[in-house]
This record gives C-alpha cells, sequence and structure tokens, in this order.
C-alpha cells in the first residue's frame, strides 16, 4: 500500500473499525452455547453435571488475556504505527485460535485463550487509535456510536452461529469460525488500511517515555476519571456474558432457545449506540451518559427488589434486563470519547490505559461477581447496583459535582 493512499470512505471504516473490535467479540460471544459441551471434552465436567462455574473461565481467561497487554500495546503503537502492529495482532489471533482446535486439556486450553486474548488487544487498540488520529470530541463519539452499532450485530448473532455450528459439526469448528474471520480481517486491512499515524508524530520507544504518557493520563482528570467509572460499570458486561448461558438455562428453562433470548438483548444494545449515534452531537454526551448511568443503576435496583420478593419469571426479568443493558449504548462510546479527548498526542497509549481499565478491571470486578451466581439472578442484580452507584460516585468528583453538563 502506498503511503499516501487515501482513508477508506466513512461508510467502509465505521465497518472496518467495527469488524477489527468485533474480533473480541467473536472470540467470547461464539462460545457461549458450547461452554458446557467444551467443559465436558477437557474434562473439567462429567456427563450428568448440568454445569460449573468454573466454565466462566473459559471466557475470562480470554478477558484477562485481552486487558493488560494494551499498556504494551499503546507505546508500540505510537512509535510503530498502526499498521504493523495490526498485522502481527492478526496472525498471532488466528494462529491461536487454530491451537484450541487441537487441545484436550483444560489448562492448555485456558492458556491458549489468554494468548489469544493478547494479540486481540492489539487489534482492538489499533482500532481506537486510528478513530482518535482521525476524529475527536462529539465527532468521535458519533463515530464510535456508527461503528458500536455495527460491531453490535456480532454479539447478535454469534450465539446463534455457535448453535448453528454444534448442530452439524462438534464444538472445535467454533475456532475454526475465528480462523476464518481472522483471515478475512487481515485480507482486508492489508488491502484498504492506511497508516493514520505520520512519522512525524510517533513518539520514541523507551521506558520513560511510556511512563511519562501514562503519567499523563493519570494527571488528566477527565481522563483518568472516566476511565475508572468504566473499568467498574463495565465489569456488570462481563459478569452477565460469562454466567449468561448458565442463568437462562438453568434460572428460567431456556437453554434450548438462550441464543434467541441473547440476541435480544444485544439487538437493544444496538438500538441503544445507534440512538446515541443521532442524538450526541445536539445533546452532549455528557448528559446522555449521565442519565444512562442512573437509569442502570435505578433499573438494576427494581429488578434485584421485584425477584428477591416475587420470585424469578422472565415475565420481568427480561424486559427490565433489556432496559438496564441498553445503557451501555448510552455509555461506552461516550465515556470513551471523553476520556480520550484531551490525550490525541498520546492516542494510542491513551487506548491502551483505557482498555486496560474497561478490560482487566473490568473482568476481574465481572469474575467476582459471575462467581457469586447460585442458582438465582439476585446477586448479579446487586452487583449491577452496586457497580452503578460507585461508578456514579466516581463522576461525580471528576465533574466536582456537576452532572449533565451540555460539553
Amino acid at each position: 500500500m502506498l503511503p499516501d493512499q487515501p482513508v477508506p470512505g466513512r461508510s467502509e471504516l465505521v465497518v472496518m473499525v467495527a469488524g477489527l473490535m468485533a474480533l473480541n467479540a467473536l472470540a467470547i460471544d461464539i462460545m457461549l452455547p458450547a461452554l458446557n459441551e467444551i467443559a465436558h471434552a477437557v474434562g473439567l465436567t462429567a456427563e450428568g453435571v448440568e454445569s460449573d462455574n468454573r466454565q466462566q473461565l473459559i471466557i475470562f481467561s480470554y478477558i484477562l488475556g485481552f486487558g493488560a497487554p494494551q499498556i504494551l500495546w499503546g507505546p508500540i503503537t505510537d512509535r510503530f504505527g498502526r499498521r504493523g502492529p495490526l498485522f502481527v495482532s492478526l496472525i498471532g489471533y488466528i494462529v491461536m485460535a487454530a491451537l484450541c482446535i487441537t487441545l484436550r486439556e483444560f489448562h492448555a486450553l485456558l492458556a491458549a485463550r489468554f494468548v489469544q486474548g493478547v494479540f486481540s488487544s492489539g487489534a482492538r487498540l489499533v482500532a481506537v487509535s486510528i478513530v482518535r488520529d482521525l476524529f475527536a470530541g462529539r465527532q468521535m463519539a458519533r463515530f464510535m456510536s456508527l461503528v458500536m452499532t455495527i460491531f453490535m450485530i456480532i454479539p447478535i448473532i454469534a450465539p446463534a452461529v455457535g448453535q448453528a455450528i454444534l448442530l452439524v459439526a462438534p464444538w472445535e469448528w467454533i475456532f475454526g469460525a475465528l480462523v476464518v474471520f481472522g483471515l478475512g480481517m487481515l485480507g482486508w486491512t492489508w488491502a484498504r488500511l492506511p497508516e493514520t499515524l505520520p512519522a512525524e508524530s510517533r513518539r520514541p520507544l523507551n521506558l520513560g517515555n511510556a511512563l511519562g504518557a501514562y503519567a499523563q493520563v493519570i494527571r488528566t482528570p477527565v481522563t483518568f476519571g472516566y476511565m475508572c467509572a468504566s473499568g467498574i460499570v463495565f465489569g456488570a458486561l462481563f459478569s452477565f456474558i460469562a454466567s449468561s448461558e448458565q442463568i437462562f438455562r438453568e434460572v428460567f428453562g431456556r437453554g434450548e432457545d438462550f441464543v434467541l433470548w441473547f440476541s435480544g438483548i444485544a439487538g437493544m444494545l444496538a438500538v441503544a449506540n445507534f440512538t446515541n449515534s443521532r442524538l450526541v452531537e445536539k445533546i452532549g454526551m455528557r448528559r446522555i451518559s449521565h442519565t444512562a448511568l442512573f437509569l442502570f443503576t435505578a433499573l438494576s435496583a427494581l429488578s434485584a427488589v421485584i425477584t428477591y420478593f416475587v420470585g424469578e419469571s422472565l415475565l420481568w426479568f427480561y424486559p427490565l434486563f433489556i432496559l438496564t443493558f441498553a445503557c451501555f449504548g448510552l455509555l461506552g462510546s461516550n465515556f470513551s470519547a471523553l476520556a480520550m479527548e484531551p490525550l490525541g498526542s498520546i492516542a494510542g497509549t491513551a487506548s491502551a490505559a483505557y482498555g486496560f481499565a474497561t478490560t482487566t478491571v473490568s473482568s476481574l470486578i465481572g469474575m467476582l461477581i459471575g462467581s457469586q451466581y447460585n442458582g438465582s439472578t439476585v446477586p448479579l442484580m446487586l452487583g449491577f447496583v452496586g457497580l452503578g452507584l460507585s461508578a456514579l460516585v466516581i463522576i461525580l468528583i471528576t465533574e466536582k459535582g456537576r452532572l449533565f453538563s451540555s460539553r
């Protein structure tokens, strides 16, 4: 590719960035229908045992690998540009997916999933850095909302794709699907994605510069505050994803059509992201995201109270839950844009710090909440309430008590 080749058109770029971010979602959500079967195959559970909370580690091992290495990918992409690290990430993702096909030992599978997450984190970081190279502020929030609208197609269809694969082939072919998707993204970006970080804007790669850049992230109140709030509240997202198959199969007896219920939740999240893309430039990132955080906390509390006093039922749990999850569509893009806006000169490093907070920190919190699953949705929803309140306190401190600003 010629170095002066123009950036793809807006529509193609939206889909391309969404595809790069979807590598992560696909590696998680396509697994959900197969978790119990994989657990049996690698010796985690015996036949006749309904489930084991340790099967969630097939998800969390990947997420943990995805989170922390972004701290390293950030300075690397600020030094070497976006294309080279992206291609290394995609090739590693493909190789690890292929390796998972061959593994039959639980801990070996967890290790391979962890390393796959490491490579996937590089692709995700490059995707967000490219967006920050090209956009800022409300324009970035609007672009990312469009990205997330397309991106949410993956959580909607991935469980169904995983279920369809299981109907005609063994679980190993689920990892084969990851290989195919990774190869597709590698070919597309190689042919169409130019370098978006000019040589004159690159930073030397050394420990002092890296630490200085991360210190700048911490010293920037808006960036640090929204990064911490995101890291906490997105723990709710990971805790549900990891335990969702167990909840719908064991609590509500909907194991056979779990993928349809999960797709409905993801579909509402896509609608919320699209709605945000239409409103954010008019209303503002703070007004939308602060309102969504209040709604997330209140709806979670309402669901927990109703279930505790009345009992488990999809009749009220599902409508309340899809509304609760829709709040993430009004939080994610806006929190990300608010955090990244002051640090365009070190977009790779800032994206790495934000990615670390919203994956490693969030996954550890999600793992803690998910492990409390006891055959009821109450621990999950109470966990949501605690996370919502904690994030709200951080935003209040960050904004010095001034919420819903039009800035």
